[in-house]
């Protein structure tokens, strides 16, 4: 599958508003950059869309924002528990940032993921 490079913009964006401290772990999930606590993505880019996992109730209230939608990288592929974060919302790096931090909250609280071995 060939996905399209993030906007220069949009990666300028998530660079600014993703969390960096510990626990956060900044590194790249099928070439796009993505934010991980405990082996576990909590936030990042995929095309032209900044995305993040979120728990059910957050969740909802998440997409009654107008123009939230479900996380799906391929159509009819969802990604549970991701969303895709509006235009407004981009627009707004205080309350992308108040989003993410939930995000972040949320993926502190999963267990932790074993590392897949290297082939």
């Amino acid at each position: 599958m060939h996905w399209k490079k993030a906007p220069e913009s949009l990666v300028a964006l998530f660079d600014e508003v993703a969390p960096r401290d510990a626990p956060a772990e900044r590194r790249k999930m099928f070439g796009y950059p993505a934010v991980f606590v405990n082996g576990n993505m909590f936030a990042g880019l995929h095309e032209e869309r900044l995305v993040m996992r979120l728990p059910d109730e957050a969740r909802t209230e998440f997409l009654a924002l107008p123009g939230a939608v479900p996380f799906e990288p391929m159509p009819g592929r969802p990604m549970k528990e991701y969303v895709v974060a509006p235009a407004a919302l981009l627009s707004d790096p205080e309350a992308l940032r108040s989003w993410l931090d939930r995000s972040l909250r949320y993926a502190v609280s999963l267990p932790p993921k074993e590392p897949k071995p290297r082939k």
